[in-house]
């Protein structure tokens, strides 16, 4: 009986002394949060009022979110009666082995510091990279969000973007436009360079700037005389000029007595 006395009064002050605290640490906890998500919505507003490169805007944000939220927990912690110097201790060597253990995620995120840094890169851009091509759709901590031309989402780590190869189309105001257009064997070969011209003239997107367009024979093909067209525009045009001139040149040609050839082979019977 005087053991479950002596027990209940070591449980009583227990509850006595963690209690109080134990609320205030949960308190604390609640209303850090929603200050939290009140800060990283004010910045928010901020980096957009202020321009800041909406490639830095996610990265700054969820970096600075993910260190409040840790300074709130070592102050929850504290208020609980942990020792600080012990428990920060614990928090290396438990860091060191989460490093270890996650030596992947950490490349990602030096990956994207890295990005952030050089900009290979930037929210909005055309890219090819790792096996994949997209709209540049956010730059988070580990992982850089794209948006493919069909709608789907793909996500790519950070660390091969930043130590593998890649194609930015959105670096250059301008891009050269390439064709490959055959006529058949036989065919006037300056006429269809007077065709081709003609109805590079009439597109007013095509620009001169860095160069005039380019017409000459390429290849004496199987099939076919082989042409290469090269014509300069701003960057925003490239798929419409293209599109648009090699329905043109087909319908042109067609009309102009021009064949576009196709592989065929003769077969000769011998009796």
């Amino acid at each position: 009986m005087e053991k479950v006395e002596n027990l209940s009064e070591q449980l009583y002050s227990l509850v006595m002394f963690y209690g109080p605290k134990l609320v205030g640490a949960i308190i604390t906890l609640l209303i850090g949060l929603w200050v939290i998500s009140i800060i990283r919505g004010a910045l928010r507003r901020r980096f957009e009022k202020q321009n800041v490169d909406p490639s830095l805007r996610g990265f700054l944000n969820s970096m600075i979110g993910i260190l409040l939220k840790l300074m709130l927990w070592i102050a929850v912690i504290g208020m609980m009666g942990v020792q600080m110097t012990s428990f920060i201790a614990i928090l290396g060597a438990a860091g060191l082995a989460v490093g270890m253990a996650l030596s992947g995620t950490l490349q990602n995120f030096a990956g994207g510091v890295m990005i952030l840094i050089f900009k290979p890169f930037k929210a909005g851009d055309f890219i090819n990279a790792q096996g994949h091509s997209g709209i540049v759709n956010e730059i988070q901590i580990f992982n850089t969000i794209l948006k493919t031309p069909d709608n789907k989402t793909i996500i790519i780590p950070n660390g091969g973007l930043s130590t593998g190869s890649l194609t930015n189309f959105s670096a250059e105001p301008k891009r050269r436009v390439d064709f490959t257009f055959g006529i058949g064997y036989g065919d006037d070969v300056d006429k269809a360079k007077e065709v081709l011209m003609k109805l590079i003239k009439e597109d007013d997107r095509i620009i001169n700037d860095p160069a005039e367009p380019f017409i000459a024979v390429s290849e004496l093909a199987d099939s076919s005389v082989n042409l290469v067209v090269r014509v300069w525009a701003e960057a925003a045009n490239y798929w419409g000029i293209y599109f648009d001139l090699t329905e043109k040149v087909y319908k042109t040609f067609d009309k102009e007595g021009l064949n576009i050839p196709f592989p065929q082979m003769d077969v000769h019977v011998h009796k």
